[in-house]
Order: structure tokens, then C-alpha cells, then sequence
């Protein structure tokens, strides 16, 4: 049973990179492809910085809780990593757009990619 399970997923994933590739046509078609797809992997890595960095801060506070109620079990040393791991990873996209903005200027083009926007800024 579970051969034939394992078979028929190859023969679907054969046929479905088949199609997959027959839709691609030429080295332009594929760069043109890659480009909108590093447009949006910018904005999910955007958007999973915040969701993390609100995670971590969340977790920060409930750490500090645990540390008043037990010190020895909990050291004071990690809320304190998470706090900052936290709040580097919400001021990252904000970091990263005003070095970007400082090393390529306000009209520079990082790889090529266009229509890369950051959330709030229009």
C-alpha cells in the first residue's frame, strides 16, 4: 500500500513539474518569474520579522513574570535576550529600509526587483 501511495506521488509530482515547465518558456520568462516571486518573499520575511518579534516580546513578559515568582529557576538574563531579540526583529524591515535608502539613494534598485513596498510607506 504504501509503494503505490509512493508511486503515484512521483507520477504526480513528474507530472506537475512537466506542466510546470512546459509553461516556462525561455531564460526571460524564468527571470521575470524569479522577480515577482523575490518581490513577495521580501514582504513575507517583512511581515514574519513583526509576527516574531511580537512572539518573542509576549514570551519576554511572561518570562519576567516567572522570574518574580521563582529567581532561581528562571535566570533574569533571559527575559532580557528576548526582550532585545524582540525588538530587533520589529525595527529590522525599519533598519533595513533606511540602510538600503542610504547605500543605494532614494532611485536605487537592489537585484533588479521593483514594486517592493514596505507596510505603511506609500
Amino acid at each position: 500500500m504504501k509503494k503505490a501511495i509512493l508511486g503515484l506521488l512521483v507520477v504526480g509530482g513528474l507530472t506537475l513539474g512537466t506542466v510546470a515547465f512546459a509553461a516556462i518558456s525561455g531564460i526571460g520568462s524564468v527571470a521575470q518569474q524569479v522577480t515577482s516571486n523575490v518581490a513577495q518573499l521580501a514582504k513575507l520575511v517583512t511581515a514574519a520579522a513583526y509576527v516574531i518579534g511580537m512572539a518573542l516580546a509576549v514570551a519576554a513578559i511572561v518570562k519576567f513574570k516567572a522570574h518574580k515568582d521563582n529567581p532561581t529557576q528562571i535566570p533574569i538574563g533571559t527575559p532580557i535576550a528576548l526582550l532585545f531579540v524582540a525588538a530587533a526583529l520589529i525595527f529590522a524591515p525599519t533598519v533595513f529600509r533606511v540602510s538600503g535608502s542610504t547605500l543605494f539613494g532614494s532611485s536605487g534598485q537592489v537585484g533588479g526587483v521593483s514594486g517592493v513596498t514596505s507596510f505603511g510607506i506609500k
